[in-house]
């Protein structure tokens, strides 16, 4: 007759215990990892944050660097330096300060890691290119072939310029020779000219001519063979490393590149 006591006293200990590790057990056994769309920030960001980036990231960039403020509002985002890659690549090169690179192609990134001012660039993002035309298609341009036609004034982005390189591959791929009447150092500058009606076609990249009302897109053919990829990185020399990275790491993250998709870029 005793053993029954003895047992459930056992039992009631028992259920005690469990309950105190229950307790201990409502906070978090370690840190929680934020989701691939979320950046670690290990600390607030200040100070300033400079950037390079090719022209045609203009709008994008802008997007991703009035949300990276937003979310460190102690740190400034200086006006984006927006040019050709090459021409970007080259004042790096020369000492130009900067915390970010972002290149339009592969090649003129290499440029800068081979100086030893970046390392392990990531990819983020990829373009296509479109004939830009002004609006209401003056020049009658239908088809790549056309801008091999004489009495057609069109526009380049000079070849060292991945804009330019690009151009001068689809072209190729095309069969199609061009005389074009100026060879530019951005596809700003392309665009710039065809949208002025300075010009009655350029080659432009797909996301350049999104949005507008003063030029239009005509469709090049095998231009989804001839792709841009977009690499980043953070430079060897950043005066603020610590927003340099986590504003690379914002590029790269779920959010950063839907801000991309928006802008009509492709996945890197």
């Amino acid at each position: 007759m005793l053993r029954r006591p003895i047992l459930m006293t056992a039992l009631i200990a028992g259920l005690l215990a469990v309950a105190g590790c229950a307790s201990v057990g409502d906070e978090p056994a370690g840190p929680v990892t934020p989701g691939p769309s979320e950046p670690v920030v290990t600390e607030e960001l200040t100070g300033e944050l400079t950037i390079f980036a090719a022209a045609s990231l203009g709008t994008a960039f802008d997007e991703l660097a009035t949300q990276f403020e937003a979310r460190h509002p102690q740190l400034e985002v200086l006006p984006i330096s927006y040019d050709g890659s090459s021409t970007l690549a080259t004042q790096l090169i020369e000492g130009a300060p900067a915390d970010v690179f972002a290149s339009a192609d592969e090649d003129n990134m290499q440029r800068v890691v081979d100086a030893g001012l970046a390392s392990a660039p990531e990819l983020f993002a990829s373009n296509t290119l479109v004939i830009a035309v002004p609006a209401g298609n003056p020049g009658g341009v239908e088809s790549i072939e056309d801008l091999g036609e004489d009495g057609l004034t069109v526009v380049l982005c000079a070849p060292e310029v991945p804009c330019g390189a690009a151009s001068r591959t689809l072209l190729a791929d095309n069969g199609v020779t061009v005389s074009p009447a100026s060879l530019e150092q951005n596809v700003t500058a392309v665009l710039t000219k065809v949208a002025a009606g300075e010009a009655d076609a350029g080659l432009v990249y797909a996301t350049d001519v999104l949005g507008r009302d003063d030029v239009e897109p005509v469709e090049a053919a095998g231009a989804g063979e001839v792709v841009n990829r977009y690499p980043i990185a953070a430079l060897a020399e950043a005066g603020n490393p610590a927003a340099a990275a986590a504003f690379v790491e914002f590029v790269l993250s779920e959010k950063g590149r839907a801000v991309l998709e928006g802008f009509g870029f492709g996945p890197p």
